[in-house]
């Protein structure tokens, strides 16, 4: 994401755009955008031809757009590299989750009176870590250890510090050398694998405490999902899902009536307790059995009572555009040329790096990919993912965006006079030329869609030439 400041190259840049005759059209383009921040530029043309006759019905090309290019929005879910487009992302994902709670985008209203848990699943310890533990009214000591002795390492194991919420020592390892880095990151890399393994582990259990097998269940009961990643500040991840009960094929249908809360909270602590992944043993690595921690959560979701719909879906939504960040890590790869001790990361957070590296290179550990997902921390899954009958998709909420939009843009044949008889042939040529603005564009994004400035660089207080 830029950080352009309030400069005088940029205050420069911005009056010498706004005196630009195709200002106006610009700024209509940029509002279009949403505020994106690091939009794409593209150069090309696109023809909308009858195939019969081979007639040219229309004609655009990127000539006619300011400076040359269309920009199209960068679409990233992470708020860390656009804000805007992670917004757009996040309330997609909020109304993704709530359709499956209480209806509508194609789920049926009568949903909510399906059976529905939010689960959380958690990552083991692989150390003691600093943290802020809260209770009504107080901040309590991090680790307080009357007797508290020494580690191997000469550390104390005791912290009585009341952290502050935003203390960058929390979730830094009390005594960095005695960390699992390796466990960590491999549960990380392991979590996608040990969360398919739990949803298997769930129908089974469903399956047992109705008396049928797994193939008759599906005939009478679906289990649908939707759930999303979030990192810990100790750099592992933790799951947090929605889990709903339908009738066979999904929530049109009422499920059985023996498909209770009570019945779903059992098989999922049961199916978690049950799975396990066991990672390649490799050369000083010997494999080693990962499964999920001991803190469960699951409490069921109702549209009146203390965990709601809106509360769900708000929270699931919010984790939906974030990565690592809340380490201290970076939110893009690790290159070949880059020393991992002068990356602008934690010490914490370069530690795991360091040791998805080191694994990463045995051929052992290949299947995991580790050194290319190591500003991941070694995760390498998709944040937020959904069942197949939950409710509507992703996908389908951005072509409903593209429909409504169609007609604002002369891109499309949206203006053309059809008829659903109509067939056009659309032939498009693209070229990739740049992505991002200027540091003046950016002051200008600001303005138009009401985004934060950027902050005053303090050479302009000091009586620097604008």
């Amino acid at each position: 994401m830029p950080h352009a400041a309030l400069t005088p190259v940029a205050v420069r840049d911005m009056a010498a755009k706004m005196n630009r005759p195709d200002f106006r059209q610009w700024a209509a383009r940029t509002r279009a955008l949403g505020g994106c921040v690091q939009p794409v530029h593209l150069r090309g043309r696109v023809e909308h031809l009858d195939p019969l006759t081979g007639e040219v019905l229309h004609r655009y090309t990127t000539s006619r757009e300011p400076g040359g290019t269309l920009r199209v929005a960068c679409k990233t879910r992470r708020a860390s590299r656009c804000p805007a487009c992670a917004e757009t992302y996040r309330a997609d994902t909020y109304h993704l989750v709530r359709a499956g709670l209480v209806g509508g985008k194609g789920v049926p209203d009568s949903v909510t009176a399906h059976p529905a848990a939010f689960v959380t699943l958690t990552a083991p310890s692989f150390g003691p870590v600093h943290t802020r533990r809260e209770k009504p009214g107080s901040v309590q000591p991090c680790h307080p250890r009357r007797n508290a002795g020494t580690c191997p390492h000469g550390r104390r194991l005791s912290c009585t510090a009341r952290h502050g919420a935003e203390d960058p020592r929390l979730g830094e390892p009390l005594c960095p050398d005695c960390y699992d880095h390796t466990g960590s990151v491999l549960f990380n890399a392991c979590a996608p694998e040990l969360w398919r393994r739990f949803t298997l582990a769930l129908r089974r259990r469903i399956a047992k405490a109705a008396g049928l097998t797994v193939t008759a269940l599906g005939d009478v009961l679906t289990v649908s999902f939707a759930k999303v990643a979030e990192y810990q500040r100790r750099g592992v991840v933790h799951f947090h899902a929605v889990i709903r009960l339908d009738g066979p094929g999904g929530p049109a249908i009422t499920p059985p009536g023996w498909a209770t809360y009570a019945l779903l909270a059992e098989a999922v602590g049961q199916a978690v307790r049950a799975v396990t992944v066991t990672t390649p043993e490799a050369d000083g690595v010997p494999a080693r059995s990962l499964a999920w921690g001991d803190q469960l959560d699951v409490r069921p979701i109702t549209t009146t009572g203390e965990l709601t719909d809106k509360a769900v879906a708000g929270y699931i939504a919010k984790y939906a555009t974030k990565a690592a960040e809340c380490v201290g890590t970076l939110d893009r790869r690790i290159r070949a040329t880059d020393d991992p001790n002068d990356l602008p990361v934690s010490n914490h957070a370069r530690r795991l790096i360091g040791e998805c590296l080191r694994l990463g290179a045995l051929e052992e550990m290949a299947e995991l990919r580790l050194a290319e997902w190591a500003h991941m921390l070694g995760f390498r899954g998709h944040f937020s993912t959904k069942s197949r009958h939950y409710s509507t998709t992703l996908g389908q909420l951005r072509a409903d965006r593209i429909t409504h939009n169609q007609r604002k843009h002369e891109i499309t044949t949206g203006r053309l006079p059809l008829t659903d008889e109509d067939q056009v042939l659309v032939i498009a040529h693209w070229r990739y030329v740049g992505q991002g603005l200027t540091p003046g564009e950016v002051l200008l994004t600001a303005a138009l869609t009401g985004s934060p400035l950027p902050p005053l660089d303090s050479s302009t207080t000091h009586g620097g030439a604008v």
